[in-house]
């Protein structure tokens, strides 16, 4: 195995080929873009514990084991991992439904997934994620995490045992209790969602979610406003995240299967992503393997300090770009700092309204959801490829993730094998005295010999095309000229034999020019060499047609070219 194959912490390889100049300059500056991300990471991660159906320091807890580990043994310069709104509406669902230790059985699956995908180098695979897809799903994913906001965002006080699981009932509770609203709640709400939109504008290097934060505080702290708080919802516990090991069970983990899955398949698209995107940003390359591997063994271990599933987050990660991060050191400090935070600092949670937290939740959801993708991808794109997007978003939002990539993945698949099928041709030579062809070609050709050309793939999709072979009653041979076929399936290998067998029914002598590598495999593999003859397939068209002359001649058939047609 090269070096390049193995699993290596791209941290390791930055202090290998680092000089020490080089590290002396770079390390304070990774320190600075650490403390600036972990002060953007703080409000972030507080919010999405809470929209994950668990406590707000589960959500710190995240963010500094995973934010660790995951920058440490991770495959990008510049990722930062931790909670994310992508995973917020799936976690609330299954604690909601299964409780914490079902979603440790979830997310320890998802982590055996993720690093399984690594060592067995999956990380390119996501490439053919098609961006209808991923376009669809994270704006469902949007729609379904601002969705579960408006409660809080309005104020609204609903009956005890009111269904809040899924999005349909989500929607179903807000309708039926939007007579509750509160005023002050909606005030404190849409102060924040203002700061949140034109603080950057004023003062872009202070984040905008802790601006927000300190509003909402200010304002209820202030004005005494009849607004619902994090204490007033939760205990807020300061201490370090400790090691926790659950009862689990086989059975546990057997109903949990799916909903790891469905985790590991977003954390390994949205982590990859990030590094795709911090990646053009700083002119470099990620190790999608590497960071496949790190977010398997992150996850796990987060879950197991008391924290939730977490990815790479784009916008942290661009943040501490901006900052001047070009090192995972970056990312291990930015935890390190929210270590400090939550020994602390953690007890002032107490006071920030629940409005202000669905405001920055908003806030995600909004710049989260791409909606100018999505409305140039439903003007510009292809039908088929609007109906995936559309379908995908739907799906996501009435369902889940898993049934949505699922589903969108088929119609792609349906779509693309339509497209590729449209592309494969097969085409007669025109020669002397043949006026139906659809080609001509300036060679003589014997007026026994026909000449098919097939151009693009022989796969299941298009193998009809080769019905469109026909042989007249004076053919005594019939070449195939393969040059324009870069691959050949079972089911076209199929079409080939058939082809074969027609043709020695009629006394036609089969011929094959140009056969690629990957083709001639194919039909070695079957038999089909030896079934037609080796000597049958030629390197090139001149050479096949020279071939058949010589058989004519062998035969006593004649190989001279027919006469001009009248």
């Amino acid at each position: 195995m090269q070096q390049r194959d193995k699993i290596k912490p791209i941290l390791f390889s930055i202090i290998k080929h680092s000089s020490p100049e080089e590290l002396k300059r770079q390390i304070p500056r990774d320190i600075v873009a650490g403390i600036v991300v972990a002060i953007v990471a703080l409000p972030l991660s507080i919010a999405l514990g809470i929209a994950s159906g668990v406590s707000p320091e589960q959500g710190l807890y995240t963010a500094i084991v995973a934010g660790f580990l995951i920058a440490f043994l991770g495959g990008s310069r510049v990722q930062i991992s931790g909670p994310t709104a992508a995973f917020a509406t799936i976690v609330a669902g299954i604690v909601a439904t299964d409780g914490m230790d079902g979603l440790i059985a979830a997310t320890i699956i998802a982590g055996i997934l993720l690093i399984l995908m690594g060592l067995f180098k999956l990380g390119a695979v996501i490439r053919f994620v098609p961006f209808t897809i991923t376009t669809g799903f994270t704006a469902g994913i949007a729609v379904t995490l601002a969705i579960g906001q408006l409660k809080d965002f309005l104020g609204l006080t609903y009956p005890a045992g009111t269904a809040t699981v899924e999005t349909v009932d989500k929607v179903a509770a807000l309708a039926g209790n939007i007579a509750t609203v509160n005023a002050q709640a909606c005030i404190v709400g849409l102060v924040c969602l203002a700061v949140l939109f034109l603080w950057p504008r004023l003062v872009p290097r202070v984040p905008s979610s802790l601006m927000a934060l300190f509003a909402g505080v200010a304002l209820v702290s202030g004005l005494d406003l009849d607004v619902l708080t994090i204490g007033d919802l939760y205990a807020i516990n300061s201490g370090l995240p400790e090691f926790h090991l659950p009862q689990l069970s086989f059975a546990l983990f057997r109903d949990q299967l799916a909903n790891g899955a469905t985790i590991a398949i977003l954390a390994a698209i949205e982590s990859l992503l990030s590094c795709v995107v911090a990646d053009s940003m700083i002119s470099s390359h990620h190790r999608a393997n590497d960071e496949l591997v790190a977010q398997g063994i992150g996850n796990i271990a987060s879950v197991l300090f008391g924290g939730i599933p977490a990815t790479g987050a784009i916008a942290r990660t661009a943040a501490n770009v901006k900052a001047g991060g070009r090192t995972p050191i970056a990312g291990m400090v930015h935890a390190l700092v929210l270590v400090a935070v939550l020994a602390f600092l953690m007890p002032y949670a107490a006071l920030i309204p629940m409005p202000a937290i669905a405001a920055i939740l908003l806030h995600v959801a909004y710049n989260m959801c791409g909606w100018r993708n999505f409305a140039h991808l439903c003007q510009t794109a292809s039908k088929g490829a609007v109906a995936t997007l559309l379908l995908t978003f739907a799906l996501t939002i009435v369902f889940d993730l898993v049934i949505a990539i699922a589903a969108g993945m088929l119609i792609t698949m349906v779509l693309f094998m339509k497209m590729v099928s449209e592309e494969t041709e097969v085409k007669g030579w025109k020669y002397y005295g043949d006026e139906n062809s659809e080609v001509t070609h300036l060679r003589e050709l014997p007026k026994s010999v026909r000449v098919y050309e097939i151009n693009g793939p022989m796969f299941f999709g298009m193998t009809e095309r080769i019905a469109d072979i026909s042989v007249k009653d004076f053919t005594r041979y019939l070449i195939i000229r393969m040059r324009g076929v870069p691959s050949l399936d079972a089911t076209g290998m199929n079409a080939l034999e058939n082809l074969y067998e027609y043709c020695s029914a009629h006394g036609v002598g089969l011929i094959f020019s140009h056969v690629n590598e990957q083709p001639m495999k194919t039909m070695r593999r079957a038999g089909f060499v030896d079934l037609v003859g080796e000597e049958h397939f030629r390197t090139c068209i001149d050479d096949a047609i020279a071939h058949t002359r010589d058989l004519l001649e062998r035969d006593g058939r004649g190989g001279k070219p027919a006469p001009p047609s009248a």
